[in-house]
Parts: C-alpha cells; sequence; structure tokens
C-alpha cells in the first residue's frame, strides 16, 4: 500500500494555503485564491509555483521558491500539520498482515517528509519514502515503480492512496490499482475522473475498499 502525505495521511490543507498565500504577498507577487492552490497539491513546490506564478520569469520563481521555503519551515509543526482521524489506526490496521507493505509516494522533498514522519513517530511503518528527490514527481509513476521494486511487489498487489488528480494520474500510469480519499485537496468527482478505482470518505472504509479492489484482482 502506497500512501500519499498532504491531503491523504495528513492534514495540511490550512497550513498549505495559508503559506503560499503569505509567501505571494511577503515578495509583492498577485496572491492566487484558494482554489487555485489546493488544485496544485501533489506536485513538486517549483511546478506548483510556476503554475500559481504564470507570468513570472524563472529569476522570479526561485524568488517565491525561497519565499514559500522558508514561510513553510516557520509556520510547520505537528500540531499545524495533524495525522487525519483514523489515519493511524488504519496503518495498525495494515500492519497487522505481514504480508503487507507500506511505502509513501510523496511531492514533498525528502527531508520534509523524513521530518514530518518522525515529528509523527510513523516512519518506521514505512518500507520506503519516494520524493522528487530520487524520482521523477507526479503524476510521472516513479515513485510507485521504485516503491514496488523495493519492496519486491507486482502490480496486482499494489494501491495508491492519495487525495489528489497527480496521485490518481501516477497511479494509472504506473498499472495499478487507486483509492482516492475525499476529505483532501480534490473532489471525488475530480479523483474519479482521473482514474480512482474507488473514493473513500473515512479510513474506516479503507480496508474494505483494498479488499475489494485486490480481490477484484485475484478472481
Amino acid at each position: 500500500m502506497i500512501f500519499d502525505l498532504d491531503g491523504t495521511l495528513i492534514d495540511s490543507v490550512a497550513l498549505i494555503v495559508e503559506t503560499v498565500t503569505t509567501s505571494f504577498r511577503a515578495v509583492n507577487e498577485p496572491e492566487p485564491d484558494e482554489r487555485a492552490i489546493r488544485a496544485i497539491s501533489g506536485i513538486t513546490a517549483r511546478d506548483a509555483l510556476v503554475i500559481l506564478a504564470p507570468t513570472a520569469s524563472d529569476e522570479r520563481i526561485d524568488v517565491l521558491l525561497e519565499s514559500y521555503r522558508a514561510h513553510y519551515h516557520s509556520a510547520k509543526g505537528v500540531e499545524r500539520e495533524p495525522i487525519f482521524a483514523g489515519g493511524l489506526a488504519a496503518l495498525d490496521r495494515l500492519q497487522a498482515s505481514p504480508a503487507t507493505i507500506l511505502a509513501v509516494a510523496t511531492g514533498k522533498g525528502y527531508r520534509g517528509a523524513i521530518t514530518l514522519l518522525e515529528s509523527h513517530g510513523i516512519i518506521t511503518r514505512f518500507h520506503s519514502i519516494q520524493t522528487p528527490d530520487h524520482n521523477r514527481g507526479k503524476p510521472d509513476p516513479q515513485m510507485i515503480e521504485t516503491a514496488m521494486d523495493k519492496a519486491g511487489a507486482l502490480h496486482a498487489q499494489t494501491v495508491m492512496i492519495g487525495d489528489t488528480i497527480h496521485d490518481m494520474r501516477m497511479a494509472k500510469a504506473a498499472g495499478v490499482k487507486a483509492i482516492g480519499v475525499s476529505w483532501g485537496y480534490h473532489e471525488a468527482t475530480e479523483l474519479l475522473a482521473e482514474g480512482a478505482d474507488i473514493v473513500i470518505d473515512s479510513f474506516d472504509q479503507l480496508d474494505a475498499a483494498i479488499d475489494r479492489l485486490l480481490g477484484a484482482v485475484d478472481a
């Protein structure tokens, strides 16, 4: 099972929207609205800023990126990026099966992902942490392919769990099943349109969704 972080396992929506808005304001760049900010979650920070500031030069994007990183690191914290309700219990249930291997595929940088997972005390639950620092970014399938290779998992045994269309597109490109979650950055209708096999509304529904998808494959 491969989990996205922001918007899927970690509730970072308010922090990300606030940080992007503040970082644009700090360098006198027109602030994007919340809908635009939510739409870019899941891809690399630089790619996101290019979308949010389409007329900015490369040099201006560098300025925005530095502003974003500075404001994000000053604002983040466990209390600002909590685990979604039911997330820990879901990880416990999945790990109860010796055959289940957990991994992460996130648009965060590697250092940021490691720091976040360590701050919540859950880093040891994951067999590998895949980020754009060592793979191509979403929706390219490389993060999933790397996680599968490290785990020795087959396509038919792998499920991507995410909250954005970028997660769904990545899963489809990798040839694996995709579970969308409705509590993150993108709407359920968007996730289904971009390839989600199932969309769930709470972590309580995750086990049944996984069983349905992998059972259908096994059948």
